[in-house]
């Protein structure tokens, strides 16, 4: 086991089983180009500051150049005995250029080493996740285009309730892909602020240009008060709500696919590519990647739950309790989309199915309303009129459609011939001309919303 730099002021090693529970090696490595990246600019500033020389400077720059090279290259391992990132780099620039290494660590802990790379880090996988986000959003936009005028049924309740295009359909999914978006993007600009340079909590006696290192490390300013930049991780909490949420709506998403995929809906078809057959039934086509996204939402809820429950009791400043935000923000999210998005730009949807399920669920009962009511009845009167035709309708074993028009002025006087075409659904969907509704070229305003949105 490497030495800890923290050695000295100990008579005995740390015990084996401690030493192993206290590491974040094994997960804070992944963050090894942002504490180089991090490193390098503290170097530089060091040396313009004149704490250390531009010679110890230059070579730490360069020396850490070439760690960071060799661990893209794989040449480089990380040394799982190492308590943290942060110690393997330093261990190994000074391993490679001597006591110049040690010069590094001056005027910086590693409390304020950890909060900024989480924060580099954090802005990169975000920017990942808008990235995918908005590939997302692509193919909901490409699919709403090849399907404005396939009519399905909407749902309130889960009960058929008014005929709809499915394209108004997905695209609910895409003003809420472009809210997530706008909320991670919220959150990553109250997050960008560098806390480098607060040191252990109270700042240092040295005179850093904090400033310095906050422009080269691509930030906004810096933390105000030292103790609030090693503390704050208020970020990771407003980032997990905005992954939560991602993952809520995938979730959602996820479980109409499921259900549409179903022989009792069979409104789409998975590709083969991103279902699963049974063991032992030979019939089956599982739409596992859905449920699988589905299910995943729960661990990402559960991140977001731990880590402001680790948060709730820590006093000022640093905490070890803190090591804890890091696994949470490392979860599902980029997973899930990197599998939702293929999956639903190769499924197939089946418009005559979706068509014929539309038919028999008399969501044209509305639009039967409106047509008495265009005609001078009462809305409620309309209401328990047309309410009594489906009741004979569903006796009968017919639909509004097929209800001769003699029954139809048993009820009133009012109806006539063009009953027929006001409640066929390209009537019903069409004539739904109110902003945002599922008529009228309200398909091509959202798809170009959300087209100049990404």
């Amino acid at each position: 086991c490497m030495e800890k730099m923290w050695a000295g002021r100990f008579q005995k090693a740390l015990d084996k089983q401690a030493d192993d529970f206290n590491s974040s090696i094994h997960f804070d490595s992944r963050m090894y180009k942002q504490d180089i990246t991090g490193s390098m600019a503290h170097a530089s500033m060091l040396a313009e500051k004149g704490i250390i020389s531009k010679e110890d400077s230059a070579k730490i720059v360069d020396c850490l150049a070439e760690i960071l090279d060799d661990i893209n290259s794989g040449k480089l391992l990380f040394d799982l005995d190492a308590e943290d990132i942060h110690m393997f780099v330093e261990s190994e620039l000074t391993k490679r250029i001597g006591d110049t290494g040690k010069r590094l660590h001056t005027a910086r802990s590693r409390n304020d080493q950890v909060a900024v790379d989480i924060r580099m880090y954090l802005r990169d996988e975000s920017a990942e996740i808008v990235g995918l986000i908005k590939k997302l959003l692509s193919v909901i936009c490409k699919k709403a285009e090849e399907y404005k005028t396939a009519i399905m049924p909407g749902y309130t309740h889960l009960q058929r309730a008014q005929p709809i295009t499915f394209a108004h359909h997905i695209l609910a999914y895409g003003m809420m892909f472009t809210r997530d978006i706008s909320r991670i993007e919220d959150a990553v600009k109250r997050m960008n602020y560098s806390p480098l340079g607060s040191c252990a909590l109270a700042g240092t006696t040295y005179d850093t240009d904090r400033y310095m290192t906050a422009k080269q490390l691509g930030f906004d300013g810096i933390t105000l008060n030292s103790i609030d930049g090693v503390s704050d991780r208020d970020f990771c909490v407003e980032l997990l709500s905005a992954y939560a949420t991602v993952m809520m709506h995938l979730s959602r998403f996820s479980e109409e696919i499921v259900m549409w995929s179903s022989w009792e809906f069979k409104f789409i078809e998975l590709d083969d590519g991103y279902t699963t057959g049974s063991s032992i039934m030979p019939q089956k086509k599982n739409p596992d990647m859905a449920e699988l996204v589905r299910g995943k939402t729960g661990r990402v809820y559960g991140d977001l739950m731990s880590m402001l429950t680790v948060l709730k009791g820590i006093p000022l400043a640093y905490n070890k309790d803190m090591q804890e935000d890091k696994e949470s923000l490392f979860d599902a999210v980029k997973m899930c989309l990197g599998v939702f998005t293929p999956m639903l730009d190769t499924m197939t949807v089946l418009t005559d199915n979706m068509y014929k399920a539309a038919q028999k669920g008399f969501i044209n009962a509305t639009d039967l309303a409106d047509f008495l009511v265009k005609k001078g009845m009462p809305f409620r009167t309309a209401y328990k009129n047309v309410g009594m035709i489906v009741a004979e309708c569903i006796e009968k074993g017919l639909v509004l459609e097929t209800l001769p028009l003699e029954e139809y002025k048993k009820y009133s006087n009012l109806f006539d011939d063009g009953l027929f075409k006001e409640i066929s659904l390209e009537t019903c969907v069409s004539k739904r001309i109110s902003a945002g509704g599922t008529g009228g070229n309200s398909a091509d305003i959202q798809i170009e919303y959300i087209k100049k949105f990404i």
